[in-house]
């Protein structure tokens, strides 16, 4: 990472830090039953073709155990490549639609940021700020993402994936988690 890039970073999770501590969100507890849930929201960086099919069979295995999902996609670029997915289910942005510090500007965002999902899966394996801006600001329920010490007021479960930038390694961590906690729930029940 560049000099100003580094410098551009730690302004904006200081930003992002001290805007956290006026949300005053309450982490929940790791209570968590995935046939309860019913919405899902997921944040990933769809820069890389094979992470972009990745996560759409996840969409397709969600839809199967009738959850409604929604997707922002990140391209780290300063144009959104021509897609042909469907604005319903997906939607897309790039460095154009970020301020200098890598905000967020656009609607989509803040329609995102204030729809209450039951889940909100952050697949930001490569550390964009704008995702984990978007993640810290969601309404949503309970919140799994990446670990970062640093990222203790945004996640309700963080999962440590010994560092990959791989999404299918990293999804896979998040599924077996949810599995996890499914069986606690079960066995206190």
């Amino acid at each position: 990472m560049g000099m100003i890039k580094k410098i551009k970073n730690t302004i904006a999770n200081y930003i992002l830090k001290s805007e956290l501590k006026s949300l005053h969100r309450e982490i929940k507890s790791t209570k968590f039953n995935f046939n309860e849930i019913k919405t899902v929201g997921i944040l990933f960086d769809a820069s890389n073709s094979e992470d972009f099919d990745i996560v759409k069979r996840y969409v397709v295995f969600l839809r199967e155990h009738l959850k409604k999902v929604k997707v922002i996609g990140y391209f780290n670029a300063k144009e959104i490549p021509g897609l042909t997915y469907s604005k319903l289910e997906y939607d897309f942005f790039s460095n154009k639609e970020l301020n200098w510090f890598g905000k967020p500007s656009a609607a989509i965002f803040k329609n995102f940021m204030e729809e209450k999902y039951d889940l909100l899966i952050d697949l930001n394996v490569h550390d964009h700020f704008s995702l984990k801006y978007i993640a810290a600001f969601s309404k949503a329920s309970f919140k799994v993402g990446k670990y970062d010490e640093n990222n203790t007021a945004v996640y309700d479960m963080m999962i440590d994936a010994d560092n990959t930038e791989n999404i299918k390694y990293f999804l896979r961590q998040v599924d077996t988690y949810i599995t996890m906690l499914n069986k606690v729930e079960s066995n206190l029940n």
